[in-house]
């Protein structure tokens, strides 16, 4: 058997759509049917993902997360869901979405319960493995919630991601693994990305600019650990939802975010209703231009590279010897604001010489010409906005 992860996915950023953020643990479908967590919301989520451009735009996984469980295993051991919420079971649900051309996600946890108290997988790995891949299933949302000790926590996702080789199904492994450690312990990434298609750092994401800029600003802090360990088969997850298209962020942090987790590298795990979403948050969603930054084959982290007053600079390399840059105002109050820098910062000055053209990207398509190498550029940010550039 092989010693590591050695499934071959996840060559660039996974994306698609989970309900965790937006629909949480909502388990009575009598009082909500259209919000809870069901067979019926995947469904629907999975015939708009096909029919409305979200699977043409990259978006293949539709994720089951935590609460899809019944409260307790079935006779066999095996882990089985709500009956009620699911009656058609899941291989039922994994065809349909298979069906539509998407991939189907579920959650387990390491422990023995998961974050919202249903049967974890401890003890329980090769058996909900192969349970897994028999019902079709394609990635692995394994949470680190309620295991008794740090080894434990190492040792389970160890073992569950040779558990997931042994079926010889396609399962990318999503694991929460450094998150768990960090209160602790610095997470040896080389390890984990042996073990893992990607892996959380930070705490959930909300619906909130507090939240977005809390990873962000954590994310800067802590590049020098965690960028060079990102590329293909194995991604940083600033936690992957998307949480535009919802209610808490202003269409220049929705902005932000998209931008930002482009810049990432990050899995673009959309996290709202896309049975009711507005044309805006719709087209930044599925925009080409920043998709393709996002899944750049080059598979390289981008970083903060210089922070003035509240002026952020970012850049990130791109095949064909191309940059994205990154220009975010974190202040939040009074009007727009000019930040300039020069050309020659980017790519350890390699970026623009002797000459390079630039291209708006976000928050609207705009070609600025060509440059000199010895260029400067001003651009002007909203506060808590992003202007995303391709140099």
């Amino acid at each position: 058997a092989a010693l590591a992860l050695d499934n071959g996915l996840a060559r660039t950023p996974p994306m698609g759509w989970l309900h965790w953020e937006r629909f949480l643990c909502g388990t009575d479908c009598a009082a909500d049917p259209h919000r809870c967590v069901s067979e019926r919301l995947f469904v629907e989520m999975a015939d708009v993902m096909a029919a409305e451009g979200w699977r043409d735009a990259g978006y293949e996984f539709v994720c089951i997360d935590d609460c899809w469980m019944a409260p307790m295993r079935d006779e066999h051991g095996r882990l089985q869901a709500d009956p009620k919420r699911f009656p058609s079971g899941i291989r039922k649900l994994a065809d349909y979405v298979h069906s539509k051309g998407l991939k189907l996600g579920i959650y387990s946890d390491v422990g023995n319960k998961t974050c919202a108290g249903f049967p974890g997988s401890y003890n329980h790995y090769d058996l909900d493995a192969q349970t897994f891949a028999s019902w079709g299933v394609d990635l692995l949302k394994f949470d680190g919630c309620n295991s008794d000790t740090l080894d434990l926590l190492a040792e389970g996702y160890r073992r569950m991601s040779l558990a997931l080789n042994k079926t010889g199904r396609s399962i990318v492994y999503s694991c929460e693994w450094p998150f768990y450690l960090r209160p602790v312990q610095q997470p040896n990434y080389t390890e984990i990305k042996q073990y893992c298609n990607h892996w959380r750092n930070f705490f959930d994401v909300y619906d909130s600019w507090s939240s977005i800029k809390s990873i962000l600003d954590w994310t800067a802090l802590h590049q020098d650990s965690i960028v060079k360990i990102a590329g293909p088969g194995g991604w940083n997850d600033p936690d992957m939802a998307l949480v535009i298209g919802n209610f808490g962020l202003s269409w220049d942090q929705a902005v932000t975010q998209m931008a930002m987790w482009a810049i990432m590298a990050a899995p673009l795990f959309m996290s709202n209703d896309l049975r009711h979403i507005s044309p805006e948050a719709k087209w930044l969603l599925q925009n080409k231009d920043v998709i393709a930054i996002n899944q750049d084959p080059l598979g390289k982290q981008g970083y903060q590279i210089t922070k003035d007053k509240n002026f952020e600079l970012w850049e990130r390399p791109l095949s064909g010897q191309a940059y994205a840059v990154a220009v975010l105002n974190q202040q939040e109050i009074g009007g727009p604001q000019n930040f300039t820098f020069y050309l020659a910062f980017l790519g350890n000055g390699l970026a623009c010489n002797p000459a390079c053209s630039v291209r708006q990207v976000l928050p609207a398509s705009r070609d600025w010409g060509v440059y000199s190498w010895v260029s400067s550029l001003s651009v002007e940010v909203n506060p808590t906005g992003t202007v995303l550039l391709k140099v």
